[in-house]
C-alpha cells in the first residue's frame, strides 16, 4: 500500500478519468473536466484527487528519476556514458524538439497540476472547513512547484536576447481545461514568477500547522516558505529570501544531519533534516527506471560522477566516504553515487525535495548578499561542522556555491546553480562531458518545447535556437 494512500472514494469512471490524461495535451479534455467538476463534491475526494498529484509526482520523469538527473548531467558533477542510451542528449547539451525528455517531463509536469487546480478550482465541496483550506494550500503548493519546476526547464531567462525577464516562460495552467483555457500561451518569466509566489502566498495563508501530516510526504506551510526562498534566489530577490529562508531556519522544526546520521537522510523516512520529500516503497518500486538504477544500478548505471567533484571534498569528509561516493571499477577519473538513493534490488528510498541543509545555505546566501556578512558565516559553517569538513573563515559567494556542491550534489542543483549564478558551462573533463564548450546564454541553457505541443497549440511558441 503506498505511503499516500489512495482510496476509492467516488465512481470508477472519476477514477480512470485522474489516472488517464492526454499525453498530447498540457490537461485533460473539457469533457473530463465537467465529470470531475460533478463528482468531486467531498473533503475525501478531492484527498483523493491531491494525492493523485502527489502520485504523479513519483513517476521516472519527473522527481522519481529525470528532474534530479536534469540538475546533474548537465554540469561538473556527472556525465552519461550511455550504458543504456539514457541522458545521452541531456549530458551533451543536444537535444532537439522530438527528444523525449522534454515531452515526457512537460507532460507529466502539467499533469500534477491539473490535479492541483481540480482541488484548487472546487466550490462547494462538503467537509470540515479547516482541512478543506489546508487540504486547498498543499495544492497551491504543488502547483508553484511544477510551474517553478517547468519555467527552470523551458523558460527563456538566462537566454541571450530573449528578454531577461520579459522573456517567454510556460504557460502559466490554472484551470482545469474550462472553455476558453484549452490553448494557452506562454506567460513572461516575470508573470511567472509573479503567479508562483502568489500561489505560494496562498498556500501559506490557508494551511494550518496543527493539520500537518507527520511524514514529510505533504505540503506543509514551512515547505512554502522554503519554496519561496528558492525561488527567490534563483531571481536574486535576496529580501525575499532572508526572510522566507529564516523563517523556516529558525523555526526549530528542523534540524541539520549530523556527520554520523548523514547517510540516514537517504535510507530512511522524514528524518529531522528533511522538510518536503517523495514517498516511496515497495508499490512504488521503478525499477530500473529509479534514480539509485541510473546512479549505479548494473543494467542501467549511466549517470557517472566526474573526479572534480570527488576533489573538492575535504579528507575527513563524510561526503568524501566510501560510503557516499567511489571509484567507478578501475577508473580514476570516474566515480558513483552511492550514499544517495542507496536501494538498487527494491528502490524504496523516499527522494528528499527540500532539506534544511539547502534553507540554511540559502540564507547564508542572502545574509551576504544583504551586507550581514558575520552571520552569513555562521549559517554557512553550520553545514561543513556536521560533515566533519573543515570549516571557513571567510564567507563568499564562492564559497557558498562550494559548499552547495558539496552538499546537494545528486540531488539535482547543480545545473540551476551554474545558470543562475551567470557561470559558462564547467568543462572539467572534455573526453565525458561532450558538450564542449558552452557559454552563459547559448540557446541550449533552455530545454525545447515539446514539437508535439507546438504543432498541437499554436499559441506555443519553440524556444530560441532549436528547430
Amino acid at each position: 500500500m503506498r505511503k499516500i494512500t489512495i482510496k476509492i472514494l467516488f465512481s470508477v469512471m472519476l477514477t480512470g478519468l485522474l489516472w488517464s490524461c492526454n499525453d498530447n495535451s498540457l490537461e485533460p479534455t473539457l469533457a473530463q473536466s465537467k465529470d470531475l467538476e460533478q463528482n468531486a463534491k467531498t473533503l475525501g475526494d478531492l484527498r483523493t484527487v491531491l494525492n493523485g498529484g502527489y502520485d504523479r509526482m513519483q513517476h521516472p520523469s519527473y522527481y522519481g528519476r529525470d528532474m534530479i538527473i536534469y540538475g546533474e548531467a548537465r554540469s561538473d558533477n556527472a556525465f552519461s556514458n550511455a550504458n543504456s542510451n539514457r541522458f545521452v542528449t541531456v549530458s551533451q547539451m543536444k537535444m532537439i524538439i522530438t527528444d523525449g525528455y522534454p515531452n515526457n517531463t512537460w507532460n507529466k509536469i502539467y499533469e500534477v497540476i491539473g490535479n492541483a487546480n481540480i482541488v484548487i478550482n472546487k466550490q462547494g465541496a462538503t467537509g470540515d472547513a479547516a482541512q478543506l483550506d489546508h487540504l486547498k494550500g498543499q495544492a497551491y503548493a504543488m502547483r508553484a512547484l511544477g510551474h517553478f519546476d517547468l519555467l527552470r526547464l523551458f523558460g527563456q531567462q538566462f537566454i541571450t536576447g530573449q528578454g531577461g525577464m520579459g522573456s517567454m516562460g510556460v504557460p502559466y495552467v490554472v484551470t482545469f481545461r474550462e472553455a476558453g483555457g484549452l490553448f494557452p500561451s506562454r506567460e513572461t518569466v516575470q508573470q511567472n514568477y509573479d503567479n508562483i509566489m502568489k500561489d505560494l502566498d496562498q498556500a501559506i495563508a490557508l494551511m494550518n500547522s496543527s493539520l500537518d501530516n507527520q511524514t514529510k510526504h505533504y505540503f506543509t506551510s514551512y515547505s512554502a516558505n522554503a519554496l519561496k526562498a528558492r525561488i527567490a534566489a534563483y531571481f536574486k530577490r535576496y529580501d525575499i529570501v532572508e526572510r522566507e529562508a529564516g523563517i523556516v531556519v529558525n523555526s526549530g522544526k528542523y534540524t541539520i544531519a549530523t556527520a554520523a546520521g548523514y547517510a540516514n537522510t537517504f535510507s530512511q523516512n522524514s528524518t529531522a533534516n528533511v522538510i518536503f520529500s517523495i514517498a516511496m516503497n515497495a508499490n512504488d518500486n521503478l525499477g530500473n527506471n529509479s534514480l539509485a538504477n541510473i546512479y549505479r544500478g548494473a543494467a542501467y548505471g549511466d549517470i557517472v560522477a566526474l573526479k572534480d567533484l570527488y576533489d573538492i571534498y575535504d579528507s575527513a569528509d563524510v561526503r568524501r566516504t566510501t560510503a557516499f561516493i567511489s571509484q567507478n571499477g578501475a577508473s580514476t577519473e570516474e566515480y558513483r553515487n552511492i550514499g544517495k538513493y542507496p536501494s538498487t534490488a527494491s528502490p524504496i528510498d523516499d527522494i528528499p525535495v527540500i532539506r534544511i541543509e539547502e534553507i540554511i545555505l540559502l540564507y547564508a546566501e542572502a545574509l551576504l548578499a544583504n551586507g550581514k556578512v558575520s552571520q552569513a558565516l555562521t549559517e554557512l559553517n553550520k553545514i561543513p561542522a556536521n560533515r566533519n569538513a573543515v570549516t571557513y573563515t571567510n564567507v563568499t559567494m564562492q564559497n557558498i556555491l562550494l559548499e552547495r556542491r558539496k552538499e546537494l550534489a545528486f540531488e539535482g542543483f547543480r545545473f540551476d546553480d551554474i545558470a543562475r549564478t551567470g557561470m559558462d558551462m564547467p568543462l572539467v573533463d572534455n573526453l565525458r562531458q561532450r558538450y564542449g564548450v558552452v557559454k552563459f546564454g547559448e540557446y541550449n541553457y533552455a530545454f525545447p518545447i515539446p514539437d508535439a505541443e507546438v504543432s498541437a497549440n499554436s499559441n506555443i511558441k519553440q524556444n530560441f535556437g532549436y528547430k
